[in-house]
């Protein structure tokens, strides 16, 4: 009976444990057992309840085998578990996966490098098995970690330490692809697992000695696949917490200077993620800015440089709310730059910081530069629509002279910080503007963007006045003729240029009647600047030949004739004493246009006349010519003779040859007069109100000078004063002037001057109108203005005076 009972105690153990056991030969080296691994497969699937005690059973085995270094039995098991894991698709294989899962912790737990290769591709293949129901309460902590820090492999072996490495981001792939698609594993979203998964990647993609790999044996190109992989996955609410560890890791290893790492991983990063997702990574460098708005100039240029490839790539597609958001904060920075480099220009005045202040103004304008860079090209970027709202934003951000309305503070960083700032945005504006393609030439130049830019082309600098002439060329020009007309010169044949025209609108007909007496004004007070160069004449031949292609109809050909004679009289007459270059040079720009619209316009007439001038100046005046008067060393006569009339256009010669339909020559006969504007009366620049006739003074007439007042009364002044025939000859002669200006002076200039009367007019009306009234006086105090400042004033109350009925 003992012998009996002994010998049946084989035979009484678990099926499932006799097949496991049966799949182990004798040598490990012989590999699993296929046959008995058959019967095996084939009881788990036709009982998977039992399939929880074969994967705790296997696990026992395992971890036996594991303490023991028993590592070919390992292998066994493993290779059992995944056959096991791949053939049954049951229910019943949620307790099994948690005894997988044990198993490869297991492996991965061990210092053997075999061993955690071997627990990775065995979680591999479990990653890539869509289970038909959901897991309520399996997590994947430890596997993160683990995963992460076989990603940061420092093996003495490379050979070795890379299979760590892959093994550890094939892991790491596998994590995210069993759980991004689950709604209930939504976790792995969350700061503490990204803030493992993408350093990893990201040190594997910074550490990229084993380019010479190729596929998925080097670690650089399989984290890059798995990183892009990941941000594809990224859903809306996802986008900050994927971003923000980009940037921390940029951080901490120091990779925005230089910045060619941090710049191809934002590359990667807007090609990976859905495109309405682009302005989640915009606001995040953008605040990443911001925060390190203190950082060394050279940091921060990485960063805007990063902001810059972001923006182009975001640009093509959906960039969301964040337009105007991206320009403030840049431009924001952009005054930073300014306010760094010349306050530490201000404070070191020694010699020995001299060399370090250099270098920290070219660093400086390391960053200006890729600021401008970065708004010229997000804007160039943008449709039509934005990019006139982004033109609109950017102009009333330039500081301009007399006009307080300007949001950028300039009262710190003083004339040359202004002018930075005035030519650094210029210069944006011009990106910006590039390629600008408008209907209608209102949708292009509103009022509120023309005001601004025509102010700061009557600046006192020539190179602001040149970046203002390059802003109206890329506006104005919409046929792309700008680069045939580069240069100043006689262009001895305008056909040949194949310039494109069309018809011109009715709506910029309209434009041209209410804006472009502005046009022709800031045209002739530009022209005779006195630091002009030869590039400022350029641009103003450029702008004139522009307007006549895109905007010239009948009569704005005849108001751009009286606006060229009007040059001319400018330089001969020469009120001003305008230096001699300057007044040859507005003879070469007359020259140089006259000669391109007589071309223009086909007229034979026209076209000798101005032909004949410059055959004369060629051979007695050739300073008067732009191929001349802007040579190196061309000499310039000491003065210009007016008697020598062959030498010049004359209006009754252009009149005569323009006797056509539809030339209105009478007008012709006109000269051309400026408008008045605000901003002739403007303390920073001369007051060209003495130039113009017309002009009606009301206030000298209502205040007369104390002078006047003071004039002591004699026998000689009261004769004047009885002898009325002198006054009403001169008053017959007024009306005889006034009634003739009526009839004959266009009606933009009548409008201008009727404008500048009405607002004298107002301006005197308010004066009165603060003097008389007052609030009635208070005991708590009355406000009253002395010299722009607030005053408060009390009256004790037995001094006022009240009504009789409020008495008793």
């Amino acid at each position: 009976m003992p012998t009996g009972v002994c010998g049946c105690c084989g035979p009484l153990r678990p099926r499932y444990k006799r097949l496991v056991d049966n799949i182990f030969p004798e040598d490990p080296k012989d590999g699993l057992v296929k046959s008995d691994m058959e019967k095996l497969t084939f009881y788990a699937v036709s009982a998977p309840e039992k399939l929880d005690r074969i994967g705790a059973y296997l696990a026992e085995r395992l971890s036996r085998d594991v303490v023991r270094h028993r590592y070919g039995y390992v292998v066994i098991a493993m290779e059992a578990l995944d056959q096991l894991l791949m053939a049954c698709h049951s229910q019943s294989i949620k307790p099994f996966v948690e005894s997988f899962l044990h198993m490869v912790a297991k492996l991965l737990e061990s210092r053997e490098p075999d061993l955690q290769v071997l627990g990775t591709n065995s979680f591999v293949k479990f990653a890539n098995i869509e289970e038909d129901t959901p897991s309520y309460h399996r997590r994947y902590d430890f596997f993160v970690s683990q995963f992460s820090a076989m990603c940061h492999s420092t093996h003495e072996d490379p050979e070795t330490c890379s299979r760590i490495r892959v093994a550890g981001i094939k892991g790491l792939q596998g994590v995210v692809r069993k759980t991004v698609n689950d709604e209930l594993q939504a976790i792995i979203w969350e700061p503490q697992h990204m803030d493992k998964l993408i350093p990893s990647m990201l040190f594997n993609m910074q550490d990229n000695e084993d380019s010479e790999r190729a596929g998925e044996e080097n670690p650089a190109s399989l984290a890059e696949s798995c990183f892009r992989e990941l941000l594809g996955r990224a859903a809306y609410g996802n986008m900050n917490n994927a971003v923000h560890p980009v940037l921390v890791h940029l951080d901490n290893h120091r990779l925005w200077d230089p910045n060619d790492f941090a710049v191809s991983c934002f590359r990667i990063i807007m090609y990976s993620i859905q495109a309405q997702h682009s302005h989640h990574v915009i606001q995040q460098v953008l605040s990443h800015l911001d925060t390190h708005s203190k950082n060394t100039p050279r940091v921060r240029a990485g960063i805007v440089q990063v902001l810059l490839e972001t923006v182009a790539i975001a640009a093509k597609g959906s960039i969301g709310p964040t337009v105007l958001e991206v320009f403030n904060t840049l431009l924001k920075h952009l005054r930073m730059s300014v306010d760094f480099e010349l306050g530490d220009g201000s404070r070191r005045n020694s010699a020995s910081s001299l060399s370090s202040t250099r270098t920290k103004e070219s660093e400086e304008r390391i960053v200006q530069n890729a600021i401008i860079q970065t708004i010229g090209f997000f804007g160039g970027n943008l449709p039509d629509y934005q990019r006139a709202e982004v033109m609109m934003f950017i102009m009333g951000k330039v500081p301009v002279y007399g006009t307080p309305c300007h949001t950028l503070d300039t009262v710190k960083i003083g004339h040359q910080g202004t002018k930075r700032i005035q030519t650094m945005l210029l210069s944006s504006l011009i990106m910006v503007t590039s390629g600008f393609k408008c209907k209608t030439m209102c949708a292009g130049l509103p009022m509120a963007f023309l005001e601004p830019l025509c102010s700061i082309s009557l600046m006192e600098d020539s190179e602001l006045r040149q970046l203002v002439l390059e802003i109206l060329h890329n506006i104005i020009d919409r046929h792309d003729n700008r680069a045939k007309l580069r240069g100043i010169r006689i262009i001895p044949n305008v056909a040949a240029l194949k310039i494109k025209r069309e018809k011109i609108s009715k709506q910029d007909v309209v434009f041209m009647k209410k804006h472009g007496q502005q046009l022709y004004r800031h045209i002739y007070l530009g022209c005779k600047e006195e630091d002009n160069v030869q590039k400022n004449f350029e641009l103003l031949f450029t702008a004139l030949a522009l307007i006549t292609i895109e905007l010239a109809n009948e009569e704005v050909m005849i108001d751009l004739m009286r606006l060229s004679i009007a040059l001319q009289d400018m330089a001969l007459a020469n009120e001003e004493n305008m230096p001699m270059f300057i007044r040859c040079g507005i003879m070469a720009l007359v020259a140089a246009y006259l000669n391109f619209l007589s071309q223009m316009i086909a007229n034979p007439p026209f076209c000798q006349h101005v032909s004949k001038v410059i055959e004369m100046r060629n051979l007695d005046a050739p300073y008067l010519l732009p191929e001349h008067v802007f040579r190196e060393k061309c000499v310039l006569p000491d003065s210009l003779d007016r008697d020598d009339v062959g030498l010049y256009f004359q209006t009754a010669d252009l009149a005569e040859a323009l006797s056509v339909p539809g030339y209105n020559v009478e007008r012709l006969a006109i000269p051309y007069i400026p408008q008045v504007t605000d901003e002739d009366r403007l303390p920073r620049r001369k007051s060209f109100v003495d130039t113009i006739s017309l002009q009606v003074d009301i206030l000298s007439n209502s205040l007369p000078d104390q002078s006047q007042l003071a004039e002591e009364i004699t026998f000689e002044t009261l004769k004047k004063a009885i002898d009325t025939t002198g006054l009403e000859e001169q008053e017959r002669e007024r009306r005889r002037q006034v009634m003739e200006k009526f009839q004959k002076a266009p009606f933009e200039e009548i409008a201008a001057h009727c404008e500048s009367k009405a607002n004298m007019l107002h301006d005197r009306l308010a004066q009165i109108f603060e003097l008389t009234i007052r609030p009635p006086p208070s005991p708590s105090g009355t406000v009253t203005v002395t010299s722009g400042h607030a005053q408060y004033q009390s009256v004790p109350v037995y001094e006022m005076k009240f009504p009789d009925l409020c008495v008793y």
